[in-house]
């Protein structure tokens, strides 16, 4: 009986197949090598894979290299690239890896892999970049890493790897970023790191590294600019000691240099002055001697030195002032002594700024005070003297202060003495003249005390007069607010209640309108409330005012001259207290002033704005991705309740606007506030947003404003939330949505997201996190026309997270903050103790 046609045909197929090994795969017209086959089926056999990603790695080998293998890409037959990171994937990295010799990329950073990193790695000769970090390798560095000629990036960091570092790791002069950190390496940094020619990021912290740091950096000084290439330094948390190596300073592309943490002594090199584009030096908690360089006030490009937890004294240089673009100092924990620097006062964008614990004498020089952007402060524990100025007093508490016997004019100290009376000249002794009356005769003892007490008794009558009249006016204001409450328990309409009754100022002859909320308050309660400023903006002034009764609300003084005339003004004003919704902060009400002021009223929030709830707070203080993600969700709510339901656009959506309730729920503010102002003063918002970093490409040719504009600012508060970085901060010369375009790009995922984020990276969590960062680069498309609507983010983000789907607050809250604003911000409160009205300082 003979065999079908058909049969005879596939056994035939199937005898070529064993004769010939480049005939893997004939079914879809890309045929993978017999060798690579194998060597892709040794791989996955060392692999536990719980989720079944890598199901589609058939048996047959049908489909390897034409896409239906998950995470595998082929030229010419031969395996290039394995990407399967976020796979939840365990086991080991088979020996058989090394059969793939075409393979360019194996990517399989933050999954659960452990055993060792194979020496077969070093069998691949095409290798261009490792991404093994966050799994949970063992075991030592294989010295046959340093056989790949053309290796360019290894990433072995967050797994248990031990041992030394390879001698010969950097042989390869391709190999431009090491990362191996977070491991248990243990040993000295061999020399080929320094003087490799080709290293650009070098992150060795957090391991049990030793000894001296090289002081071969950068080849010799009569080497060429190609060794000058090392751009990021990360040697903290080790157990290195010696001196800080002096040839540092011949890193001309050095931006960040931290070796915080260690046992380094000596001195710092005056060598480091001469790092032109240095952003970053922290050698905080080791033993440095020694003084304050002259030469680091050179670094005009530092933002952020960090000296605190060391042995540093004597002076700090009056010409401090170098570091125009400082953000950051902290000389915490040293010897520092004499006057603190008056010229410190002129680093005009310092936002913290920490000189406890040290020796400093003399008293604070009143120019701190011009430092608007300080979000922490603090001279506690040294040797000062005389009164605190009063804008530090009021911003900051009695902790950034404590320490300094006589330091005097802060919140829990004593009241400072009078200032005693000029001293005289001395002259001969003599009885002291009494006063003379008018005609010349000497008033007798009797004259002066009858005169005496007769400007003591005017004295009392005048404050006996003020507070009759005082008594006088909260009895009326009483008897008002009563009358108010006993209509509304009677079903009356009550005057400050929809928006439409408007209530006189008083004797100010202005008029105050209220919709609906929680306080009842007159225009003179307003007027008369003490007020701290909270920030400026383009808009006007932000006020915390608090009333006589002690509550709270925040007063938005607009600027003069760029509102539309009062009628207009009125028109737009009355439709946005209408508008009420749980993720936007709702308008109480507004004041309209007799010679032109115009104030706007909102609920006080407490917890400030996310742009201070994310940059603004302590290394103890993290913020966890729920938290993150309930706060986007909730943003997102109300944006997509403006578009939909009130057809009107932001505009200038930042982290500065959005604002935080008790429970953290977030509450957009300044939502159209354009449409009370003139066309002017809106084109400096959209200028004053670019610079911010939150600008849609398509403004700066449009001018115009729309709702794929708000989208794209709602994804760069997105990429703020995963990254922790600020958007105004502008990363190696982009803005943060190109930079974290291009980690992605480069595979370096990890890179993106804030540490606090990755720490718990794992299982659900991790795919939340790649998910949302997808969604949010969607959000930044350059292209207006590809980025989704508002609906479909909410719709989104709520497949990601659908726990958070239904935790919008049932109803508005009152705990809300007035009007977040968006530059020159200053959340954490203090500035005048005097009413916003018209007599307020005009910006």
């Amino acid at each position: 009986m003979g065999w079908p046609y058909h049969v005879l045909l596939r056994v035939l197929f199937v005898f070529l197949l064993a004769c010939h090994p480049s005939l893997g795969q004939p079914w879809d017209g890309v045929v993978i090598t017999q060798a690579d086959y194998q060597g892709l089926q040794a791989f996955k056999r060392g692999l536990v894979d719980r989720r079944g990603f890598l199901r589609s790695w058939n048996d047959s080998g049908v489909g390897a290299c034409s896409g239906g293998w998950e995470g595998i890409k082929c030229a010419q037959g031969q395996v290039i690239s394995i990407q399967l990171p976020w796979r939840g994937l365990g086991g080991r990295i088979s020996d058989g890896i090394a059969q793939l010799t075409a393979l360019r990329k194996l990517n399989l950073h933050d999954n659960f892999i452990g055993g060792a990193v194979p020496s077969a790695i070093g069998f691949l000769p095409n290798l261009r970049g490792l991404y093994l970090f966050n799994n949970r390798l063992s075991g030592t560095i294989p010295r046959s890493i340093a056989s790949c000629p053309l290796l360019q990036t290894l990433d072995l960091s967050n797994n248990y790897l031990r041992g030394p570092i390879p001698a010969d790791i950097a042989a390869s002069t391709k190999l431009y970023r090491l990362n191996l950190s977070h491991n248990n390496l243990s040993g000295g940094v061999p020399i080929g790191l320094a003087q490799s020619p080709s290293l650009t990021f070098l992150s060795l912290h957090h391991n049990l590294l030793s000894g001296n740091i090289p002081d071969g950096w950068g080849g010799s000084s009569a080497s060429g600019s190609a060794a000058h290439r090392l751009q990021i330094l990360n040697l903290d948390h080790n157990f290195f000691t010696g001196d800080l190596p002096a040839s540092l300073g011949r890193l001309q592309s050095l931006q960040v240099v931290t070796i915080s943490n260690n046992r380094i002594n000596g001195s710092i090199p005056e060598d480091l002055g001469n790092l032109p584009v240095l952003q970053r030096l922290d050698i905080s908690e080791n033993s440095i001697g020694g003084g304050f360089p002259a030469s680091l006030c050179n670094l005009t490009s530092l933002i952020e030195l960090n000296l605190e937890g060391n042995l540093l004294g004597d002076l700090i240089p009056d010409a401090i002032d170098g570091l125009k673009n400082l953000s950051f100092l902290s000389l915490k924990g040293n010897r520092f002594q004499g006057p603190i620097p008056a010229t410190i006062g002129n680093i005009s964008g310092l936002s913290r700024l920490d000189l406890s614990e040290n020796n400093f004498t003399g008293v604070i020089p009143g120019t701190l005070a011009r430092l608007t952007n300080l979000s922490l402060f603090n001279v506690s524990d040294n040797n000062l003297s005389g009164e605190v100025p009063s804008l530090l007093s009021e911003k900051f508490n009695s902790s950034s202060f404590r320490g300094n016997l006589q330091l005097c004019g802060y919140k829990g100290s004593p009241p400072c003495p009078l200032t005693p009376p000029p001293s005289l000249p001395p002259t001969t002794m003599t009885t002291p003249e009494a006063p003379r009356s008018g005609d010349g005769h000497r008033l007798s003892t009797k004259d002066i005390i009858l005169i005496v007490i007769g400007a003591v008794l005017f004295l009392l009558l005048v404050l006996c007069c003020v507070l009759l009249i005082c008594l006088i006016r909260k009895r009326t204001d009483q008897s008002r607010k009563s009358a108010a409450a006993g209509a509304a328990s009677r079903g009356e309409k009550a005057a400050p209640s929809s928006g439409t009754e408007v209530e006189s100022g008083g004797d100010t002859g202005g008029k105050l309108v209220h919709f609906d909320g929680p306080l009842v308050f007159t225009a003179d309660d307003l007027l008369c409330a003490t007020a701290e400023i909270m920030g400026k903006s383009t808009y006007g002034t932000v006020y915390k005012a608090t009333l006589e009764d002690g509550n709270q609300v925040a007063v938005k003084r607009l600027r003069e001259k760029i509102a539309k005339n009062q009628k207009e003004f009125e028109a737009e004003v009355n439709v946005l207290g209408k508008i009420r919704h749980s993720n936007l902060l709702a308008l109480r009400a507004y004041y309209l002033g007799p010679k032109g002021e115009k104030l706007l009223v909102f609920d006080y929030m407490p917890k400030g704005s996310l742009a201070a709830f994310l940059h603004a707070r302590g290394p103890d203080t993290p913020i966890d991705w729920p938290t993150r993600m309930k706060i986007v969700m909730g943003a997102t709510r109300g944006l997509h309740h403006l578009h939909t339901h009130e057809n009107m656009v932001h505009g200038n959506l930042t982290s500065g606007n959005i604002l935080l309730d008790e429970q953290v729920n977030a509450k957009i503010a300044d939502y159209g506030l354009s449409r009370l102002m003139s066309a002017a003063a809106n084109s400096n918002v959209i200028a004053t947003a670019g610079a911010l970093g939150y600008r849609a490409p398509e403004l700066s040719k449009l001018k115009k404003a729309s709702v794929k504009t708000d989208v794209y600012s709602l994804g760069v508060v997105m990429l703020e939330l995963l990254t922790g970085k600020s958007p105004g901060e502008a990363m190696n010369g982009v803005d943060l949505p190109q930079w974290v375009a291009s980690i992605v790009k480069e595979e370096w995922t990890n890179e993106v997201f804030d540490l606090e984020l990755m720490r718990d990276a794992e299982g659900t969590t991790g795919d939340e996190l790649l998910n949302t960062l997808k969604l949010a680069l969607h959000c930044v498309d350059p292209s207006a026309a590809a980025r989704p609507e508002a609906q479909q983010i909410l719709q989104q983000l709520e497949e990601i997270k659908p726990e958070l789907a239904g935790t919008s607050p049932a109803a508005p809250s009152s705990a809300a903050n007035g009007g977040g604003d968006d530059d020159e911000k200053n959340p954490a409160g203090g500035g005048s103790t005097s009413p916003p009205t018209d007599d307020d300082q005009k910006s």
